[in-house]
């Protein structure tokens, strides 16, 4: 049993929770996954002076304690499981107060569970502005519990809900309701009462809960669910019908409370917000706003990133040089500058572009526009099988498809959600960032339109994203053929009000992604860099010294420099060893695309992860070569056809590569988030040959035109 004090915050989607939990944790927070399922699980020790740690957790947003989709699940299974040392010990419930009346359903129905409860009141930055009156101390009373009032923006009330948090840990039994907030009707009762003693429940809305959800309650088990099935028909309860019940009463209750304690004036239907939303989200310009956005956001990816980029690239060529002059000439020199170092520069180059997109899609996410986004999109989106919280998934999956196929988990139609799944890896996810930025610079010449407003290249690296949706949605419509379903779809969705980012979520965002971005593609980066490394110096038998001296006696013959004679000689043991033999081995596969046997190599490194392309060329490139190591685009350009003496990166081949990465499935984490998500191998499966297969007959249709 853990005797640790945890306490769950709780509350409704853009009620400014997760805010909230940051203000209280800062940086300090970890992030895992509720057992048994991918849902994200963040959580941070907060500690009080002359008092224990307490774990505080941060739930995923829900509505009420019915829910309609996979996140709202786990807060509902985590509050109502039957192990009562795993329960959370008390819970802060976080609600918008300027829209306290839409996000109180919840809270009554956690208050009736017998937790100690805190009601925390956000948005107190607003109530000015928004020319609200609120008793405080009238609305704690109404409502039998703690009120706080606080702005996770400016912090306002924070050392109250510090006070409170210290009185909640101290004496936990205060913070508990007297009496129910909701008394359940007689046949309820008499259902309850025939099972009671067989629920492990702490009271009678409790048991209510387990008899409504015990169809997948993971905890009750077939003898147990088979038993309240037969109480129910035999009692005649119909779980929708007396759910609907249950929320229109508490909706009846609720009503007075807040129209008595808060009081509204100005013009409530006339806000900014309103007048906003007549313009963003108008049927004709509200999406040619959307697409100026995305474009924009593209072209800041190009110009943005350019100065950090060049000082990265700075920093790892005098790390490769320092390295190489403390170590001297050999092979743990080689190693460290050629594989390790070579990889990760070649990968971390780019992580100031990977932080300015979790940026401004962060700012995208504060203001309130990305709910826009869906509502604006929802009718669209339904014609090819998905649904308007789709476009948040895909808008997501331009920083990592990982956690955008976990945000599919608010769709509750299964087969709008299975095809959200299943199509979300074709939007350009971060990984792609460095694939695209070094291949543009071949496919398209680096000039500028409208008076050097717009960069082609940006144009082309947002044209690729464009594809990518297209490919996304197009495809959606072809599973949608294949796949029937009797469910029918509807859209539930909160618009929250527009207002100023928290900048403190917006930079923590982009602080844990680009770290967990940096760390979890390190890692796979530095095994595979070793690896081909390894690879690449060494060859069956005495190829390599063979190898080596063919090319000295062609110098010889050509009467090449120094610098040529080095560059012969790696081309020839590159060639020779094990790591060509690879390449030449699915060399006949790919060469209908346009590539070599080098670019075989990379492609088959990728396909553990996309941005393990860049590393990959890095490391191979550099075997030979001391000079200039980390600007790959440059050593690309150098490679020459052995046979044809042209370019092997020219166009063809340059958009060609651009179109396999488009379409491809190349990342293992998102195959596996797949399966976890539709637990099952047969839809990962079906991704992998699908999505790759629709790469590699693209990319040859584009290799075979253009060349």
């Amino acid at each position: 049993m853990n005797n640790q004090l945890t306490i769950g915050l709780v509350g409704n989607p853009n009620s400014g929770k997760s805010s909230i939990f940051n203000l209280l944790t800062g940086l300090r927070q970890k992030v895992g996954n509720f057992p048994g399922v991918t849902v994200d699980k963040k959580s941070a020790q907060l500690t009080l002076k002359g008092l224990p740690p307490v774990e505080i957790i941060d739930f995923p947003g829900a509505y009420s304690c019915y829910p309609t989709s996979l996140d709202e699940r786990v807060v509902v299974h985590a509050l109502i499981k039957g192990q009562i040392d795993e329960l959370p010990n008390a819970l802060l419930y976080v609600a918008d107060v300027t829209k306290l009346d839409k996000h109180l359903l919840l809270f009554s129905q956690l208050r009736d569970l017998d937790l100690p409860l805190i009601l925390v009141l956000n948005m107190a930055d607003l109530i000015e502005k928004d020319q609200l009156k609120v008793d405080l101390k009238q609305l704690g009373k109404r409502l039998g519990v703690p009120t706080v009032l606080v702005s996770s923006r400016s912090g306002e009330g924070i050392e109250n809900l510090y006070a409170a948090v210290r009185e909640l840990i101290e004496d936990p039994l205060q913070f508990r309701p007297e009496e129910p907030f909701y008394a359940l009707p007689p046949l309820e009762k008499d259902v309850i009462s025939d099972l009671r003693q067989e629920l492990p429940a702490r009271n009678d809305y409790h048991a209510l809960l387990m008899v409504h959800h015990a169809q997948w309650l993971d905890f009750i088990d077939e003898k147990k669910r088979h038993r309240i099935q037969q109480a129910k028909m035999d009692r005649g309860l119909h779980s929708l019908r007396s759910q609907v019940n249950e929320t229109m009463s508490r909706y009846d209750a609720l009503e007075p409370v807040v129209y008595d304690t808060i009081k509204r004036g100005g013009e409530e239907f006339n806000t900014t917000t309103d007048k906003l939303d007549r313009i963003l989200t108008h049927r004709i310009f509200g999406p040619l706003i959307f697409l100026a956005i995305m474009l924009l956001l593209f072209q800041a990816l190009f110009s943005w990133a350019e100065f950090p980029m060049n000082g990265i690239e700075w920093i790892f060529g005098q790390l490769g040089d320092g390295v190489r002059y403390a170590l001297g000439e050999g092979w743990l020199s080689d190693l460290l500058v050629d594989g390790v170092i070579a990889g990760l520069g070649g990968i971390l180059v780019f992580a100031p572009q990977i932080a300015i997109l979790f940026f401004l899609v962060s700012l995208l996410e504060e203001v309130g526009y990305m709910a826009r986004a869906a509502f604006m999109f929802d009718h669209l989106m339904q014609r090819f099988g998905l649904n308007g919280r789709s476009v948040v998934a895909l808008i997501s999956g331009h920083a990592c498809a990982i956690p955008a196929i976990m945000s599919a988990r608010t769709i509750s139609n299964w087969k709008e959600r299975l095809l959200t799944i299943l199509v979300t890896p074709l939007t350009g996810c971060s990984a792609r960032l460095p694939v695209y930025t070094v291949l543009i610079g071949f496919a398209v010449p680096a000039t500028t339109v409208l008076g050097g407003w717009l960069n082609v290249q940006g144009l082309a690296f947002a044209g690729l994203y464009v594809l990518g949706i297209v490919g996304a949605i197009f495809s959606a419509f072809l599973f949608k053929l294949v796949l029937k379903t009797p469910e029918r779809s509807f859209l539930m969705l909160e618009l929250p009000p527009y207002r100023p980012p928290v900048w403190r979520n917006v930079w923590n965002n982009v602080y844990q992604k680009t770290k967990t971005f940096a760390l979890e593609a390190g890692k796979i980066i530095i095994v595979i860099s070793i690896l081909l490394w390894v690879m690449s110096s060494f060859g069956p038998g005495d190829k390599m010294q063979m190898a080596e001296q063919t090319a000295t006696e062609q110098s010889e013959e050509l009467n090449l420099d120094e610098t040529a004679t080095d560059d012969l000689i790696a081309a020839n043991k590159l060639e020779a060893s094990y790591a060509g033999h690879l390449g030449k081995f699915i060399e006949p596969v790919i060469t209908p695309l346009g590539y070599d046997w080098k670019i075989g190599i990379a492609l088959l490194t990728s396909f553990a992860a996309r941005e393990v392309f860049i590393g990959t060329m890095a490391t191979i490139y550099s075997v030979g070569h001391e000079e200039d190591e980390f600007r790959i685009r440059e050593r690309l350009a150098q490679e020459r056809d052995p046979v044809t003496g042209e370019m092997v990166y020219n166009q063809a081949t340059a958009w060609s590569l651009l179109i396999f990465y488009v379409f491809a499935m190349m990342c293992m984490g998102t195959l596996a988030v797949t399966k976890r998500e539709t637990n099952s191998w047969k839809w990962p499966a079906v991704q992998f040959f699908f999505l790759t297969g629709l790469a590699y007959f693209g990319a040859m249709l584009v290799y075979q035109v253009l060349s």
